[in-house]
């Protein structure tokens, strides 16, 4: 595991305690020597993730569309930065440059990029670990809406295993150095028992 892509919320809205733990996770990425990936804002928590790693001599490489290319939001200093057409350009190339995903708290495209980047594991498409940090329990709502659809038929027992949670930045990261890629999984894809 090199690169490690962080999906989280960019509004300036929520407590600066979610802002401090999106600090500390771009810092326990950079002092694992790990380059943190994500989509170049500078805002919200985009940003503070950015600065903790950045602050603590990390690389840092950032995908964004053209459309929110502007100064207001675009972060201003990250070793890298790649401007792409759109949106789904820049999933794929974050998904194309990064070994692991983690979702820290955000809103609809946080929770839209943490589905897509599972359903993708789901179906075979890459066999990343990804990573959910609970941080003051905010996926438990979520998590609960995973488990009943579980119960419900939804979604098979095994694709439990596509992803860790935890709620410190080292014990989630400790999880996805050690993640193994499920076995079996293409028995769901060809419908056998």
């Amino acid at each position: 595991m090199k690169t490690v892509c962080v999906y989280c919320g960019s509004s300036d809205k929520m407590s600066e305690a979610y802002l401090q733990s999106a600090r500390e996770m771009g810092r326990v990425i950079a002092k694992r020597g790990l380059t943190l990936a994500y989509g170049a804002g500078s805002t919200g928590m985009m940003g503070a993730v950015a600065d903790g790693a950045l602050d603590s001599g990390g690389e840092v490489i950032g995908v964004i569309p053209k459309l929110f290319a502007t100064p207001m939001l675009m972060h201003q200093g990250l070793t890298r930065l790649e401007i792409v057409e759109g949106m789904h350009t820049r999933k794929q190339r974050l998904a194309e440059i990064s070994d692991a995903f983690i979702a820290l708290p955000g809103g609809y495209g946080t929770f839209e990029e943490l589905f897509e980047i599972l359903t993708w594991a789901q179906i075979g498409l890459h066999h990343k670990a990804v990573g959910i940090l609970n941080d003051r329990h905010y996926f438990d709502p979520l998590l609960t809406v995973i488990e009943h659809a579980r119960k419900e038929g939804f979604i098979y027992t095994e694709h439990n295993a596509l992803f860790v949670c935890a709620e410190q930045p080292e014990s989630l990261l400790d999880m996805l150095e050690s993640y193994q890629y499920p076995e079996g999984m293409e028995k769901w894809v060809r419908r056998e028992q």
